[in-house]
C-alpha cells in the first residue's frame, strides 16, 4: 500500500522534485500539494500530474488555519512534509517581514493543526504518522576554514532568513518534546538541479551566460558551499521518512565543497564546450565582482555521516555529473525559464543595503 503525503510548498523547486520522486517511485503513493504560488511557485512544475488522480492540488497558505484543517481533515495524510518557506538570504534581507510570517508562524499553524489530527488517529494509521520537516544548513551560522556541521552543531543564523529557519526547527522540536508529535528533522546544504528558480547562484549564472549578461560574484567568490544534487536530496528525505528515527535531525550533504567562484568557473567552461558564445568569446569573460552581500557566511560543510552510518544513505551524484544535467536541463527547457523571466523575475540583484 502506498501512502497519502500531505506536501506544502510542492510547486516549488525542492518540493516539485519530491512530488516527482514519490509519483515517478511509489505507484499507489497519493500526494495533496499545498503551495501559496508566491513568485517562486509554479504550477508548471507539476504539469504532468495535473489529471492525475493520486495528484491533488490546493492553493493556499500554511498560516490558514482552517485550509490546513480542512486538507487533514479531508484527506487524512499519513506523512507530512513541510517545504513551505521563503528561501532566498537576499530577499530576507529586503523585506524579513515575509519570512518570519511563513517560516514561523505557517509553521506553528502546521504543528498545530497536524498535532489535533495525530490525536484523534488511533491504531497503524497513528504508528505511522510523521511531520517532516525540511531545513537548511544555514541554521549554524558560519565555519571557518576547517571543520563540518553536524547534528549537534550549535545554532547560530545570520540573515533573516537563517534565522527564520532556526526558530522554525525549534518550534518542530518543541512539538515533539511537549506535546509528543512524531516529527523529523533534516536540515540540507545547497540544493541545485532541475526546476531551480533562476535568483539562486547555479541557474542564475547558466541563464546569464546563455543571454550574454555579467556573471556577478559576491566579494572575491571565495565564499565555500556544500552542494547536493536536488533528486539526491529527495532520495534522502524519502529513505529518512521511511527509516528514520522519530525526533531526530538528519544532516543531508553531497560531498562538494566549492568556493563560488570554481562554480561559476565550471559553468562557464561546460557551456564553452556545449553551447558557446556567439562572439567566440569565452563566458569566463562575463565575470563580473560585487559588493559582498551584507553577513555573508564564509563556509557551510555538512558532515551528514550519521544518514549514513544510520540509514544507508549517500548522494549517487558527483557534482561533475550533477552539474552537466543541470546544465542540460536548463538548455533543454529555455520555454520554462523564458516564462519566468518575462513574468516575474528581471534577474535584479536583491539584498543591497
Amino acid at each position: 500500500m502506498g501512502k497519502i503525503f500531505f506536501i506544502t510548498g510542492g510547486c516549488g523547486f525542492i518540493g516539485a522534485n519530491f512530488i516527482r520522486f514519490l509519483l515517478n517511485n511509489g505507484i499507489n503513493n497519493k500526494v495533496i500539494n499545498l503551495d501559496k504560488l508566491t513568485y517562486a511557485g509554479n504550477p508548471n512544475n507539476l504539469l504532468n500530474f495535473e489529471n492525475d488522480e493520486r495528484y491533488a492540488f490546493i492553493q493556499g497558505d500554511i498560516c490558514d488555519q482552517q485550509t490546513v484543517n480542512e486538507i487533514f481533515d479531508n484527506y487524512h495524510p499519513d506523512i507530512v512534509v513541510n517545504f513551505a518557506a521563503e528561501s532566498h538570504v537576499d530577499r530576507s534581507i529586503d523585506g524579513p517581514a515575509d519570512f518570519i510570517q511563513t517560516n514561523i508562524v505557517g509553521t506553528s499553524v502546521l504543528l498545530q493543526e497536524a498535532l489535533q489530527y495525530y490525536k484523534k488517529l488511533a491504531g497503524e494509521k497513528s504508528s505511522g504518522f510523521r511531520f517532516h520537516h525540511i531545513s537548511t544548513d544555514e541554521v549554524f551560522g558560519s565555519l571557518g576554514e576547517e571543520g563540518f556541521f553536524t547534528e549537534k552543531t550549535p545554532y547560530n543564523p545570520s540573515s533573516p532568513y537563517s534565522a527564520s529557519k532556526a526558530s522554525s526547527d525549534h518550534l518542530v522540536r518543541a512539538w515533539h518534546r511537549t506535546f509528543g508529535l512524531p516529527v523529523i528533522i533534516s536540515n540540507c546544504s545547497n540544493n541545485y538541479g532541475p526546476l531551480q528558480f533562476p535568483e539562486k547562484l547555479i541557474p542564475l549564472m547558466i541563464l546569464n551566460c546563455l543571454e550574454e549578461k555579467p556573471l556577478p560574484i559576491y566579494g572575491k567568490g571565495k565564499n565555500v558551499r556544500d552542494w547536493l544534487y536536488v533528486e539526491d536530496h529527495c532520495d534522502a528525505i524519502d529513505t529518512i521518512i521511511e527509516n528514520g528515527t522519530v525526533g531526530e535531525t538528519y544532516n543531508v550533504g553531497g560531498n562538494n565543497e566549492i568556493q563560488n567562484i570554481e562554480i561559476v568557473k565550471t559553468i562557464c567552461g561546460i557551456l564553452d564546450e556545449i553551447s558557446p558564445s556567439k562572439n567566440g568569446k569565452s563566458y569566463m569573460e562575463l565575470i563580473t565582482f560585487v559588493p559582498d552581500r551584507p553577513g555573508h557566511d564564509f563556509r557551510y560543510a555538512i558532515d551528514s555521516s550519521k544518514l549514513k552510518n544510520e540509514l544507508n544513505w549517500s548522494p549517487k551524484e558527483t557534482f561533475d555529473s550533477g552539474i552537466k544535467k543541470t546544465i542540460d536541463w536548463y538548455l533543454t527547457h529555455q520555454e520554462w525559464w523564458l516564462q519566468i523571466k518575462n513574468n516575474t523575475y528581471k534577474q535584479e540583484r536583491l539584498g543591497v543595503l
